[in-house]
């Protein structure tokens, strides 16, 4: 997964992109509001982070903006503000979800992940696409009711696919969403990754596209 973390407290933000990045998220970070709607605006994530009090440009209003130019990524609102006006606020304004600060970043990572679950699975803990089941909370997938043995880079590259169902992902969409390491980027590891999951899913399952990549169409 992909996300962009906006917060000025460096400490903060060491501590959070660490923690992610420990986690095999891929991680971008900005200080202030200004460089943060940037990225935001002229990059895909998965998620935002987005500290209300930032320099520049307050959280509130990057999420107005963002908002505004149909930017629909889903945004996680860290604030110190706890009175209820103040969430309501951030929720009317386009916020998915808060965390008020101080937070456990346990307690955040699960927030991203149960958000991203329903993102990706329009709201339930399933996704059914053909003879094919993926249970996106306990990761598991499963074909005409067998369990299928996917690794991680399978299973993430899988749910890569399946959140832009019926959309081409290039292979430079992988390699700049799913991975950082250059040893994937230099290699053909992803075609191996389809070849298996090809293997297990079914052959026609992921489609391929000369000059435009990979695609599951429903």
């Amino acid at each position: 997964m992909k996300i962009l973390i906006i917060e000025d407290d460096l400490g903060i933000l060491s501590l959070l992109k660490e923690n992610f990045l420990e986690e095999n998220f891929i991680v971008d970070t900005a200080q202030d509001g200004e460089d943060g709607e940037y990225l935001a605006a002229t990059n895909s994530y998965d998620m935002i982070i987005l500290d209300w009090m930032l320099p520049k440009k307050s959280g509130i209003q990057v999420l107005y903006s963002l908002r505004k130019k149909y930017i629909i990524t889903p945004i996680i609102m860290l604030t110190a503000k706890s009175e209820v006006n103040d969430r309501v606020l951030g929720l009317k304004k386009g916020a998915d979800d808060y965390v008020v600060k101080p937070f456990s970043f346990v307690e955040l990572q699960a927030r991203v992940e149960a958000l991203y679950r329903r993102v990706i699975s329009d709201g339930r803990n399933e996704i059914i696409i053909k003879d094919i089941k993926i249970d996106t909370e306990l990761k598991v997938v499963m074909k005409n009711s067998k369990i299928l043995k996917l690794t991680a880079k399978e299973y993430e590259l899988l749910m890569f696919l399946v959140k832009r169902k019926n959309s081409y992902v290039s292979k430079f969409m992988i390699d700049e969403q799913l991975w950082t390491n250059e040893e994937f980027k230099q290699s053909n590891v992803i075609q191996v990754i389809i070849y298996h999951l090809r293997q297990k899913l079914g052959r026609d399952f992921i489609k391929s596209f000369k000059g435009l990549g990979y695609k599951i169409e429903i």
